[in-house]
């Protein structure tokens, strides 16, 4: 099997075929030896090793089972799944424009029960006006180059933050006090953008966090990401979008989330900083 095309992807299989190689060496057993106890080729576990043939899940297991290591299948077997799809390309996602991939997260969304958000750059999209999302998203068109349906995007996103209102979903945000600050549309929109917030805020299913500039911090602001229930992590950066499911990078991510909670004020506390973000757009 060739490399692939993508170096992201590449790199993952290669540190999971590292990986597996030093779980072989630390049983202290050959490459021979361990194809007999898997039961298949000494070629294959060579392919396996060297990264030239994606193991299986049934693989992953076999292969631990093999080498007594049954307790690291389950996050070998995420990062198996994780090479696949984990660095997704946001040229490739975005090429067929904006609204694609609004929609393409709709049914994560209704199989979550749990969002944690920490956002440190930009208004959560859960919680976006129609008009702070058709300036952040035609930014975002015009940076990327990507083809101009930014009404069907925000549309998309609006239909896909209605999830916000089922009851039986909660939701936990946790903002850095800059977001509430950085002007990223024209300050009429930016007020109505802070006073959907604080009216946000009165939901039974919402939780809404600041960590003021004046916080004295455990830990420092970090990107933006989101936790969906203890099983999956988005994690945004300039050229990819990560999606994080070994059980060990979803609890570290998990941690941070509640280290950072710890650290911000909510109540009437963070309303008073949202009340002088908006004070100060006059």
């Amino acid at each position: 099997m060739p490399p692939h095309p993508s170096s992201r992807v590449q790199k993952a299989r290669e540190d999971l075929a590292g990986r597996l190689r030093e779980i072989r060496r630390d049983a202290g057993i050959t490459g021979r030896e361990l194809a007999v106890r898997c039961g298949w080729s000494e070629s294959k576990s060579s392919r396996i090793e060297n990264a030239k043939t994606p193991p299986s899940d049934t693989d992953i297991e076999v292969w631990c089972r093999a080498c007594v290591a049954e307790g690291q299948a389950p996050d070998l077997i995420a990062a198996n799944r994780q090479s696949a799809d984990a660095h997704v390309q946001w040229k490739r996602l975005q090429r067929s424009g904006l609204r694609r991939l609004q929609e393409s997260v709709v049914d994560l969304y209704q199989q979550t029960n749990l969002f944690r958000v920490y956002v440190s750059d930009v208004i959560p999209g859960f919680l976006q006006t129609p008009g702070y999302a058709t300036a952040l998203l035609s930014s975002i068109a015009d940076f990327r180059g990507t083809p101009d349906d930014v009404s069907d995007a925000v549309a998309a996103r609006m239909r896909r933050n209605a999830v916000l209102s089922d009851g039986s979903r909660r939701f936990s945000f946790v903002l850095e006090e800059s977001v509430l600050r950085y002007r990223l549309c024209g300050a009429d929109t930016m007020a109505a953008q802070l006073g959907h917030l604080l009216g946000v805020m009165d939901l039974h299913n919402v939780a809404v966090g600041v960590v003021p500039f004046s916080a004295q911090r455990t830990v420092w602001p970090m990107p933006t990401f989101t936790v969906f229930d203890d099983i999956r992590v988005h994690a945004d950066t300039l050229d990819a979008a990560s999606a994080l499911t070994e059980p060990s990078q979803v609890e570290i991510y998990a941690r941070a989330f509640e280290r950072l909670s710890q650290g911000a004020v909510r109540g009437a506390e963070a309303r008073a900083l949202i009340a002088a973000a908006l004070a100060s757009l006059h």
